[in-house]
């Protein structure tokens, strides 16, 4: 088995809409960032690379990219599970917690889980979503950011 970890952290601005786990969740503020800012998905993505040992996030969809610019998270979660793929493994499970002041995204756990699922080809029970507060401390705390932390594991599959 191969183990991963992925990290990935935004700023909350006003004139973006908050994407996380590929929905809109209704919020004043968005994350920031050249694709959609989705630090759920980001997280991911960078856990599935290093368990598979394919370098990180920014190797494969530097901000430099233009073509890249406003694109969904989804699309680039799609990407990555696709490379991990054709690298010969399959993908275990994938577990995310989000730390993120406000606003509360219990109600669309559910959702989030079905897409990160759909996008990777894995059953629901494979992917977990968790959701914590830094308890008003630091730049999470005062509403400023938002960080999400993943762990994936793969199974090489015969070459």
């Amino acid at each position: 088995m191969r183990v991963g970890i992925g990290y990935d952290v935004h700023r909350l601005v006003e004139g973006r809409k908050l994407i996380i786990g590929g929905i809109e969740v209704p919020h004043d503020k968005g994350l920031l960032g050249h694709s959609d800012g989705d630090v759920i998905l980001h997280a991911i993505a960078d856990a599935l690379l290093g368990a598979a040992a394919l370098g990180d996030l920014g190797k494969h969809f530097p901000d430099t990219d233009e073509k890249l610019k406003d694109i969904s998270s989804l699309m680039i979660l799609k990407r990555v599970g696709e490379m991990v793929k054709e690298h010969k493994f399959k993908i275990i499970s994938v577990d995310v917690t989000l730390v993120l002041q406000a606003p509360k995204i219990a109600p669309y756990v559910t959702e989030m889980r079905l897409n990160i699922a759909h996008v990777l080809g894995m059953q629901l029970d494979q992917v977990s979503v968790k959701a914590t507060t830094a308890e008003g401390m630091g730049f999470v705390g005062t509403g400023e950011g938002a960080v999400a932390y993943s762990v994936a594991s793969l199974h090489p599959l015969p070459q």
